[in-house]
């Protein structure tokens, strides 16, 4: 098997993790479980948590200690056992304490999967979005085959489980950690005379155009949660008025999108006209596809706009992270994965989800939501953000790359 299908079938169980329990986890906590919105808004918010604190330490000891694909293994074995744990318990203490510990190991492989796919890419600019675009697809295949499980449980109430999204994480963390130890050997980089190698991926915040960069990637993250946090509970809304049944079905247009984009225009776009005009477009995108919200119909229309996140999300985003395995120093290339995850996955994710509810609950009254108001602040956001970007961050050249 050689390396591009052992990296594509990693990053599909990595998402496929994540798909499985991130959608809907919620709705197993409150329905099932009976934990209130704020228990439940207290264990979303571990993973960008452990997303601002874990990375370092997972960049750290792989540029420095131990072999990538090893300590990709060791995390997610034991945060599979974790996990199976998770699916069995039903106080809230103890889920959350669970749940902060698997985040601890998940989080960190969210940046290790990258540098494993960097390192062992020959030409990652033009491949990468060919493997992470299985990712997306591990994503999709989670989630229907949860629902494929819950329909063939009604027909077969034996094989039904309690905690059936954290046992099915489980099962593909565990799969992956096995997996993980197929991956091409990537020892890390005991020769850098740098020790802290995170110190090092700090220390790129100095120069301005990386700063603006990581800045504006940061703003960006926060309005990315308008989209995971809203849209349903948006699609749902008299304003649209899908049912909730087909609302998880309809919604994975996005992610389709995201496949067509990431294995066919990225590798395209990236090469021939290079990481700023790629993510000026990225960056577009949002307050088109908010400005289609706020407009609210016809009702196909904005369903149609799903297929923006295709753009949004890999034009942006994974463009990011390939700019920085570009520029960033050879010996602490995890490390300044590490740091981008930190600002994305970690600050904006975490900012943006608390914000988005807040944004939501200030235009909420008895007679429901003023959803025009709710999306005009990313939409405005994501406008001053496309501007900065053109006028501010000036794209560094191969030749520029640090040695």
């Amino acid at each position: 098997m050689n390396v591009k299908t052992r990296l594509s079938i990693m990053m599909f169980l990595e998402y496929a993790i994540w798909g499985s329990w991130a959608p809907v986890l919620s709705a197993y906590l409150i329905n099932t479980l009976h934990f209130s919105g704020t228990q439940v808004g207290l264990i979303y918010s571990l993973l960008p948590l452990a997303t601002i604190i874990a990375p370092f330490i997972g960049g750290q000891l792989a540029d420095r200690y131990f072999a990538t694909e090893k300590l990709i293994a060791t995390l997610q074995i034991i945060g599979g056992i974790i996990l199976l744990l998770g699916a069995t318990v039903s106080s809230f203490q103890a889920m959350v304490w669970l749940m902060l510990v698997y985040c601890l190991l998940f989080a960190p492989t969210l940046a290790l999967t990258n540098s494993i796919a960097f390192v062992n890419l020959e030409n990652s600019e033009k491949d990468f979005g060919k493997i992470r675009v299985w990712g997306t697809i591990g994503w999709i295949a989670a989630g229907w085959g949860l629902t494929g499980w819950r329909l063939l449980g009604q027909k077969l109430p034996d094989i039904a489980i309690k905690g059936d999204t954290l046992f099915l994480a489980g099962i593909f963390s565990i799969i992956m950690g096995i997996q993980a130890l197929s991956l091409p050997h990537t020892p890390p980089k005991k020769e850098g005379t740098k020790p802290w190698a995170f110190l090092e991926a700090l220390k790129m915040l100095k120069d301005r155009d990386f700063l603006i960069f990581a800045v504006i990637s940061f703003i960006v993250a926060t309005e990315l949660q308008f989209y995971y946090v809203l849209t349903a509970p948006y699609l749902t809304s008299p304003v649209i008025g899908l049912s909730e049944a087909n609302t998880p079905f309809i919604m994975t247009i996005a992610q389709i999108a995201e496949i067509f984009v990431m294995a066919f225009l990225l590798p395209y776009f990236l090469p021939k006209y290079g990481i700023k005009k790629t993510m000026i477009i990225g960056v577009l995108a949002w307050p088109v596809r908010y400005i289609i919200f706020m407009i609210g119909q016809p009702a196909w229309l904005v369903v149609a706009s799903l297929a923006l996140h295709g753009f949004c999300y890999v034009f942006f985003f994974t463009a990011a992270f390939i700019y920085v395995d570009m520029i960033a120093p050879q010996d602490i290339k995890a490390s300044a994965q590490s740091l981008i995850s930190v600002i994305i996955l970690g600050l904006g994710n975490f900012i943006g989800s608390n914000f988005s509810g807040w944004i939501q609950k200030l235009f909420t009254t008895e007679a429901g939501t003023n959803w025009r108001s709710v999306f005009m602040i990313p939409t405005i956001i994501t406008i001053v953000c496309a501007i900065a970007f053109v006028f501010l961050f000036r794209e560094k050249k191969l030749s520029e790359k640090t040695a």
